[in-house]
């Protein structure tokens, strides 16, 4: 992730004549001062990421189903009205889920620090040095935001009480979400 304070190429510029700023990164110092992300903020950018992963969900969960027929007993029966597949593909079928949810926000976080719902809602997660996240921070966060969602959401009313703003897994991953101003290039 670049953060210098170059300007965009010229086709991204916008008439400054006009009185609007330009797209360009942001500097480190810049980033250092951001404020946090809001809560709504981030169930929005939540949202949107989580279509993404259910069309990857589709799409992967076909792939297993294809190649489990034709190495597995893919026999499914209908029992008391309700549907029974093999306990192996429904092992199968989580593993795909948690593994490929948790490659995807792993791969956006080290890469740019944004997913696709968070460049929408211009928000980035960086840790608390101002750096891209490591993937033993990618991974304590991942982890340890689910549980602070499902726990009736205490773990981000942390935000709340927390002198900086940060929701509980942050703390934990010695990370922050922060907000991005608007004249900022997403990368």
């Amino acid at each position: 992730m670049s953060s210098t304070a170059n300007s965009a190429p010229e086709g991204n510029n916008v008439n400054s004549k006009a009185g609007k700023q330009e797209k360009r990164l942001i500097s480190d110092e810049e980033l250092a001062a951001l404020p946090r992300a809001g809560l709504l903020r981030r169930l929005a950018a939540l949202l949107y990421d989580m279509f993404l992963v259910g069309g990857i969900w589709v799409t992967c969960g076909f792939i297993l189903l294809m190649l489990y027929g034709l190495v597995g007993d893919n026999t499914s029966e209908v029992v008391d009205g309700a549907i029974q597949t093999s306990p192996v593909l429904s092992f199968l079928q989580l593993i795909m889920m948690v593994s490929t949810v948790t490659a995807f926000y792993l791969w956006f976080w080290r890469r740019t620090g944004q997913t696709l719902g968070m460049i929408a809602w211009r928000i980035r997660v960086i840790n608390t040095d101002n750096q891209p996240v490591t993937v033993r921070q990618g991974l304590i966060r991942f982890y340890l935001a689910w549980p602070a969602f499902w726990l009736a959401g205490l773990g981000y009313l942390w935000m709340y009480i927390d002198k900086q703003g940060d929701a509980i897994h942050e703390k934990l991953s010695e990370t922050k979400t922060v907000l991005l101003p608007k004249h900022t290039r997403p990368f």
